[in-house]
């Protein structure tokens, strides 16, 4: 092998004449339920987990702020997602958009992070399912034994006050179990499920903020930075940054919804709609959120696992609170469901180019999904959200988002050079600066992250590397024909 083969890269004629030609994936979703995917995904545990964690464990009542620099990085990255999804109508994703522009090095270390920017993520968010699962089954007289019900190894304190060290986060296993299964069941009944599912998010959070507003204390915006004690990342404005990099995995969302472009009815007009509006509707919600949330209850008791249903409480509403805690259990649902199956398809396509081996890459020919892939994820998902907490996830998954993200922009910049004819039925406004900025807002939020997930990211890339070089080179370029 040379390096020839390590930078082969696919031809876009190639690509979109595998879109025209796909027959195994089914054209089902139309702009809303491409919008609803990206909501179902953006607004999930981050909304109802990690704005109370970052609040308490990093930025304070600045956590708004958080958002809003999450939300300006991902505004740049969405207009570069909305012209290649356009652009390659095909499923993969970022994977997709590298092998193209990058090559298939690139591609393979892009498609190996969103292996962990999904799987990780799809195991955080059922880890904060998990938790309204349990505050829920409260309201109703029901306990489960927190040595069930927790990341293994956690101590727990049980009902007669001893201590105990958790084995399992069992409901976590279960909801992960449940979606997969759906999943391998058919898009088009798992749209259906996600649009409805959506529909009543939205109505819980609307509510949440609706209430909420007439019980903040600005006295609990006070003060706004909490004060750095010496510790980067821990309060004053090096805590907004890691906050806002710890919360920006929320945000896959929109990569998840650039996966649907294969199984689009129009993508080229479908695709831009569904990614920036749902990025758009999502990131005003999440400001809100946060300024409610941070207003009602003081920001260091925010370390929960159900902190907007801890808000509901303090209102003194209890149906509301009841409600909250039903309409979380939905969100979160809808999360986990979308990065299942954005995850499956990027799998799908690394294994249909040889980078993983084929049989992840076989339809059903029933029910016409990914099966195999389908399933092999649930099953590391669910082993994922049994064994960790949330907050290890989170920032894992953070910097697997951003690594994919900086190639996502930088494919557009190179695509422009390499392919300056082709048809672009949306184009990124600004070039080449909205790209630029899209790539220095990931950098600058990777900063913000802690020392040892920048370890962890680099043992994975480690990982990925050697499976590359004793697997996947050699089958990929055979079916280059070099």
């Amino acid at each position: 092998m040379t390096l020839k083969s390590v930078g082969a890269r696919k031809r876009l004629s190639d690509i979109l004449q595998q879109a025209g030609h796909a027959e195994s994936l089914t054209k089902v979703l139309g702009p809303v339920s491409i919008v609803f995917m990206g909501i179902g995904a953006i607004i999930g545990a981050g909304i109802f987990v990690l704005t109370g964690t970052a609040a308490a464990l990093y930025a304070g009542p600045a956590v708004i702020l958080s958002f809003v620099l999450a939300g300006i990085a991902c505004a740049f990255v969405g207009l570069c997602y909305a012209e290649l999804a356009a652009m390659m109508p095909v499923a993969g994703s970022t994977y997709t958009y590298s092998y193209t522009s990058l090559g298939q090095l690139a591609a393979w270390l892009v498609g190996w992070n969103l292996v962990l920017e999904y799987s990780i993520g799809a195991a955080a968010v059922a880890v904060g399912w998990s938790g309204y699962f349990n505050g829920t089954l409260g309201f109703l007289g029901i306990t489960v034994s927190p040595r069930f019900s927790s990341s293994t190894g956690t101590i727990v304190t049980l009902a007669d006050g001893s201590s105990a060290t958790a084995i399992a986060n069992l409901p976590a296993v279960a909801i992960v179990a449940l979606l997969t299964m759906l999943l391998v069941r058919g898009t088009r009944e798992s749209a259906r499920i996600n649009n409805l599912m959506v529909g009543l998010k939205l109505l819980v959070i609307l509510a949440f903020i609706g209430f909420g507003i007439f019980h903040v204390s600005t006295a609990n915006w006070q003060p706004f930075v909490p004060p750095n004690g010496g510790t980067f990342g821990i309060f004053g404005w090096s805590g907004v940054l890691h906050g806002a990099s710890v919360v920006f995995f929320t945000y896959i969302g929109f990569d998840a919804v650039s996966n649907c472009a294969q199984e689009a009815k129009r993508p080229q007009r479908d695709m831009p709609v569904g990614i920036i509006g749902a990025l758009s509707l999502s990131t005003i919600l999440y400001i809100l959120v946060a300024a409610v949330l941070v207003g009602i209850v003081p920001y260091r008791e925010l370390n929960v696992a159900a902190p907007v249903g801890l808000a509901a409480e303090r209102m003194g509403i209890g149906w509301l609170a009841l409600v909250i805690q039903l309409g979380a259990l939905i969100g979160i649902t809808t999360a986990i469901l979308v990065l299942l199956y954005g995850q499956c398809r990027i799998f799908a396509a690394m294994a249909h180019d040889g980078l993983m081996p084929p049989v992840f890459s076989r339809i059903h020919p029933k029910l016409h999904t990914p099966w195999m892939s389908q399933i092999l994820i649930g099953v590391v998902v669910a082993a994922f959200a049994a064994a960790a907490p949330i907050e290890t996830l989170s920032e894992l998954v953070g910097v697997g988002t951003l690594f994919s993200f900086v190639m996502v922009c930088a494919s557009v910049l190179r695509l422009r050079k390499l392919e300056p004819n082709a048809h672009r039925p949306f184009r990124v406004p600004g070039m080449p600066w909205v790209p630029i900025l899209g790539i220095l807002s990931c950098l600058g939020l990777m900063v913000g992250l802690s020392p040892v997930t920048w370890a962890r990211l680099i043992v994975w890339i480690a990982i990925g590397l050697a499976i590359y070089f004793a697997y996947g080179r050699s089958r990929a370029t055979e079916r280059l024909g070099i």
